[in-house]
């Protein structure tokens, strides 16, 4: 009964940190547009921000509560599964198109700060505040690239998301009323998931490591799943990459910078191999993508082939 009922809890934080994150990003959105920012702009820093929400809640929650390794683990394991899981999962779907950008910038940027986390989190044991400081810095970069090439018509999907549309007469109390709602979603469903989940590693004897890099990673990964795999049945999925790679340089430069600026993290010997992983799972996808600028069926299987290697080696540790 114990397990059930902390799998119903963990399922319940899911969901209130998946409605949360778009009440939320709606909310913020619709009033930022109200005073004349630009669209381009409340794309690249709300949407995009609001959307890993519930990696940054989750991570913070956890750095809170003492449970570093879910921290760690929630953004190594959500970085791993978007590529070999999610992106496996839509190019054997559908084969998605890659812009050049992506292909030269995006990917390569991804894969220099899914090394540097390590070199960072191993050179003392922790992620602390200057490394926090670090990300932070990397990551007001990135949103001055995005939006130069936004700016230029180069491309816009790369840690962009949809707008949200949200009627024009709705009342400005009830904008604040779902910022507000989402704000409460977020956190509250956060602190529920993570409490739940290191109940059920307790029950199974399981490492937080283990259910941060598993459990906790799926669940924080659902919105990019279900985005992903619905834009490729409705043949839609060219945007699924840049947004993919757009989400894991957020998780590890947002998630982390924030999570570490807050409280320092113990970054674990053990995170090695699975920075390792996150970092190939990145050079994969560069070479899967190859110079035919397209994630093709034959490299989603491969992707995937290459999730189910990980993951038996998650179980057998």
């Amino acid at each position: 009964m114990e397990l059930l009922l902390q799998i119903v809890l963990l399922v319940v934080g899911f969901v209130m940190l998946m409605k949360g994150a778009d009440w939320f990003v709606e909310g913020a959105s619709s009033i930022a547009d109200r005073f004349g920012i630009p669209q381009l702009v409340i794309g690249l820093t709300i949407v995009a921000m609001g959307t890993s929400a519930p990696e940054a809640a989750v991570s913070i929650s956890a750095a809170l509560q003492g449970s570093a390794g879910i921290t760690i683990g929630n953004v190594v394991g959500s970085n791993i599964m978007n590529i070999l899981l999610i992106l496996g999962l839509t190019s054997v779907i559908t084969a998605i198109a890659v812009q050049k950008s992506t292909i030269k910038i995006e990917i390569p940027f991804l894969i220099g700060i899914s090394i540097l986390l390590p070199i960072l989190g191993l050179a003392d044991g922790i992620v602390g505040r200057v490394d926090g400081a670090i990300f932070w810095g990397l990551f007001i970069l990135y949103l001055l690239y995005l939006l130069r090439m936004a700016k230029k018509g180069q491309g816009n999907e790369a840690g962009m998301e949809e707008m949200p549309a949200i009627e024009e007469n709705t009342p400005i109390w009830k904008l604040l009323l779902m910022i507000i709602v989402g704000a409460v979603l977020i956190v509250w469903g956060a602190d529920i998931a993570v409490d739940a989940a290191t109940a059920i590693a307790q029950i199974f004897g399981m490492s937080d490591r283990l259910i941060g890099l598993t459990i906790v990673a799926f669940g924080t990964s659902l919105p990019e799943l279900i985005t992903s795999v619905t834009a490729a049945v409705k043949g839609k999925a060219d945007i699924a990459v840049g947004n993919i790679v757009g989400s894991n340089i957020f998780n590890i430069l947002f998630v982390v910078g924030t999570t570490a600026l807050i409280a320092p993290v113990e970054f674990a010997s053990n995170f090695l191999t699975d920075s390792i992983v996150a970092a190939a799972a990145a050079v994969l996808l560069l070479v899967a993508v190859g110079r035919k600028s397209r994630l093709s069926r034959a490299g989603g299987m491969l992707m995937l082939a290459s999730y189910g290697v990980y993951f038996l080696y998650l179980i057998n540790q």
